[in-house]
């Protein structure tokens, strides 16, 4: 089995459903992954989403859209929303393209930090020949990694909460973990809005996790 990590983007606008365009324009709110995306009866879909920051603001957009079904939140500032959720022409060919593909989408999808959508296909060697001619050609694709799956290693990163993986994305982004290091404690807490000691705690539990899976009968 092999695992290919692409960054898809629309050709066009920033996002792949009207729902998602309303939400970019909102500062106030901060998306995380999406932990569900189903086609339900060939013209709706439901979606469970992780939201960092705002859900209220995203509350009151998924209220007023003409594409919603019905929602439910969880959580005040941060939480998760099922939605209930009519398909635009795009998302719907790209769910009907999801279904007939041999690959699986590996869950969650991730939200990259320029807007691009981070998604992981599993699958034989031979399902990825060709795997992308029949994608939308309206939809970009960059191959990010690819190698041999192994869902044991991957598997370790469930064991850390929403906020923790939040505090690992950014610290592998800012280069706290490169050497030379090209970030700090202070600069990791000025950008997660929090003290250089309380970055400090959530990395020593992040590790204390992932590293703990490489030891045999841990």
């Amino acid at each position: 089995m092999r695992y290919v990590t692409v960054r898809a983007t629309p050709a066009e606008g920033d996002a792949f459903h009207p729902l998602g365009a309303a939400v970019a324009d909102e500062p106030a709110i901060t998306t995380g992954p999406i932990h569900q995306l189903e086609l339900i009866d060939g013209e709706t879909g439901v979606s469970l989403s992780e939201i960092r920051e705002g859900i209220d603001r995203y509350s009151a957009i998924l209220a007023e859209s003409p594409y919603v079904i019905e929602y439910t939140t969880t959580g005040s500032d941060r939480g998760f929303v099922y939605t209930h959720f009519e398909l635009d022409d795009l998302t719907r060919r790209l769910l009907r393209y999801r279904r007939s593909s041999e690959l699986i989408v590996e869950m969650p999808i991730e939200a990259g930090p320029d807007g691009a959508t981070i998604v992981t296909l599993v699958g034989d060697a031979s399902a990825f020949a060709g795997a992308f001619d029949d994608l939308p050609e309206e939809v970009s694709v960059e191959v990010v990694e690819t190698g041999e799956y192994d869902p044991g290693v991957r598997q370790l990163f469930d064991r850390l909460t929403a906020r923790q993986r939040e505090v690992l994305e950014t610290a592998v982004r800012a280069g706290y973990y490169d050497d030379p290091r090209r970030a700090t404690h202070a600069d990791l807490a000025a950008e997660l809005d929090v003290s250089p000691a309380t970055v400090g705690e959530h990395l020593r539990k992040i590790e204390s996790r992932v590293f703990s899976g490489f030891v045999a009968g841990e």
